[in-house]
């Protein structure tokens, strides 16, 4: 009798046990469902941010590899069951930076990233998976390298919990660079239906931009809310994105960090298709390839070394955005002058100590934007960083804008968390309202013609952050 009672106890035990735990599993997974995207199933993870959940190594392309390398990004390819995403996806083929140099031992230091020419994905930031209707707008970045190097998931770029945090999605995303992601050749202009070349990487991250707007909802995005932004070769995209037939129409917003403006001598972005294939085929011949499927069957180190001698031998230039007639008809200064950009509004800037041509320009395209009838916000940011002499140097401000002080060696100080703070807040207040002041009071002015001030990113005499509108360094 007596063990038929403590059966009986350990059965009732087990059982409120088991509903429990059953309640726990259905809470997490209405957390954190599976969704259908592009490709098939998949499920995200948890951050150290409770209520934030990332999707790491989303594919948005086929992998553009054997004959995909060089061609237009291709559909993904469907997977099976459930995709978890836990794990980046590779970099896109690049030179490693060199051990000891100022951007290895500041962005790359020993973070274990590889590189493949397997490397179209995405990740996301949310805090509404699965929440169709939860409408969070939503920030597409691209990173800077000078179409050489980079990746979504560089150490700076690790901000998105405090986005999201803000209500905001941020997508970051890897495209081809170097030689993969921007050869031009006659043979490959030849057997393209549009008889061009060159702009791959380009396609790409209109590819994923595309991918965004299909799949964005999924994850509790807005489609029709869409912001894309960059630093650097970063913002050089941007510009190329809001300049091209192909992709003008599909953001709502735009941000531009140090990447230059309107100018007379465009850094990159304005080589002529011949000219381009011209300089790719002197490349391809470096290695001895006599058609397209040498090239395509040639292992990808192969491939890479050529751009590294090519520059050796100062045979081709710098590789970037190429006017084709297809993808971009003009260059991104052309572009805005002949008001062919796309019509909304623009954040533009630079820092102090950036490199020559991203510092100028800016007033000038700020200028055409108002006599168009458009918005822009221009900011100069003067924070030298504590640590060394590099002072406010280019990329300086990307610890700022995705709030990642705490993945630098750099001493920072509270007034650098206070500033930070700032930053985020204006970028994703734009994000959302398309102004850097959101719903509060009218601090940071657009600049016009009549108010030719930037928004200045400083620190005070007694090291607080101390944002305030003022004339920037540099001539505009």
């Amino acid at each position: 009798m007596l063990c038929t009672f403590y059966y009986n106890k350990m059965k009732s035990l087990f059982f409120i046990i088991s509903i429990i735990l059953i309640s726990i599993t259905s809470c997490v997974v209405g957390e954190n469902p599976v969704l259908k995207i592009e490709g098939g199933k998949i499920q995200g993870i948890p951050t150290k941010t409770s209520g934030v959940y990332i999707y790491k190594g989303i594919p948005y392309a086929a992998p553009p590899v054997g004959n995909l390398r060089w061609k237009s990004p291709q559909p993904v390819i469907p997977w099976k069951g459930v995709k978890v995403a836990d794990t980046y996806g590779p970099a896109a083929m690049q030179s490693p930076r060199q051990p000891g140099s100022f951007y290895h031992k500041e962005f790359t230091t020993e973070d274990g990233h590889k590189n493949s020419e397997d490397c179209l994905y995405l990740n996301i930031y949310t805090t509404a998976p699965g929440k169709t209707k939860a409408g969070l707008p939503v920030a597409m970045n691209i990173y800077g390298g000078a179409f050489a190097s980079g990746y979504a998931y560089e150490k700076q770029f690790l901000g998105g919990e405090e986005w999201a945090k803000h209500g905001v999605i941020l997508v970051t995303i890897n495209y081809r660079l170097n030689i993969f992601g921007f050869l031009a050749h006659p043979d490959l202009s030849s057997e393209n239906p549009k008889g061009v070349s060159g702009n791959y990487g380009i396609l790409d991250q209109i590819a994923a931009l595309k991918w965004i707007k299909n799949n964005i909802q999924q994850f509790g995005g807005d489609p029709n809310n869409i912001t894309i932004l960059g630093q650097s070769a970063g913002a050089m995209s941007v510009q190329s994105l809001v300049s091209s037939p192909l992709s003008k129409d599909l953001m709502q917003k735009a941000i531009m960090q140090s990447g230059g403006g309107v100018s007379e001598k465009p850094l990159l972005g304005g080589t002529q298709l011949k000219d381009a294939e011209k300089a790719g085929k002197a490349i391809i011949d470096l290695g001895g390839y006599k058609n397209l499927e040498a090239m395509r069957t040639a292992p990808a180190d192969s491939i890479l070394a050529l751009a590294s001698l090519a520059r050796k031998k100062r045979i081709g230039g710098m590789m970037g955005p190429v006017i084709d007639g297809y993808v971009l008809s003009s260059n991104f200064s052309d572009a805005t002058r002949n008001n062919q950009i796309a019509d909304i509004p623009y954040i533009i800037g630079y820092n102090k100590d950036d490199m020559g041509m991203m510092t100028t320009g800016l007033g000038q395209f700020c200028k055409l934007r108002d006599e168009n009838g458009g918005k822009a916000y221009a900011y100069e940011f003067i924070r030298e960083l504590p640590g060394d002499t590099a002072k406010a140097f280019h990329s300086a401000e990307l610890w700022y804008v995705f709030k990642t002080l705490g993945n630098s060696w750099r001493p920072f100080t509270e007034g650098d968390k206070a500033l930070s703070d700032y930053m985020v807040d204006t970028w994703t207040n734009f994000v959302k309202f398309g102004d850097p002041n959101g719903k509060e009071k009218e601090i940071w002015k657009p600049y016009t013609k009549d108010n030719q001030q930037f928004m200045i990113f400083k620190l005070g005499a007694s090291g607080e952050a101390k944002p305030e509108m003022g004339l920037p360094t540099n001539p505009q």
